[in-house]
C-alpha cells in the first residue's frame, strides 16, 4: 500500500464516489431502455418477467463495467501523474 498523502486519499475517495454514482445512473438508464418493451408492448406474464430479468442483468453488467473502467483508468493515470510530478508545466 505504501504511505499516501491526504490529498491522494481524498482523490481516491472522490473517484470511487464518481465511479459509483455514474455507474448507478448508467445502470438505471440501461434498465429503463431494456425494460421499455414491457410498457410499450404491454407484455404480461412470462414474457414480461423474461424481459425484466434480461434488463436487470444488462444493467448490472453496465454498472460493473463502468465502475471497473473508471477505477482502472484512475489507477493507471494516477501512477503516471505521480511519476511526472514536480517537472513543471508541460510545454514550458
Amino acid at each position: 500500500m505504501g504511505n499516501r498523502t491526504q490529498a491522494q486519499r481524498d482523490a481516491m475517495t472522490v473517484e470511487i464516489g464518481y465511479a459509483l454514482v455514474t455507474g448507478v445512473l448508467l445502470a438505471a438508464g440501461v434498465f429503463v431502455l431494456c425494460a421499455a418493451p414491457v410498457l410499450v408492448l404491454d407484455l404480461a406474464g412470462g414474457a414480461a418477467r423474461g424481459v425484466l430479468v434480461v434488463a436487470a442483468t444488462v444493467a448490472g453488467l453496465a454498472f460493473m463495467t463502468r465502475v471497473t473502467r473508471v477505477l482502472w483508468r484512475f489507477g493507471n493515470g494516477h501512477r503516471v501523474r505521480a511519476a511526472g510530478a514536480g517537472r513543471g508545466r508541460p510545454g514550458s
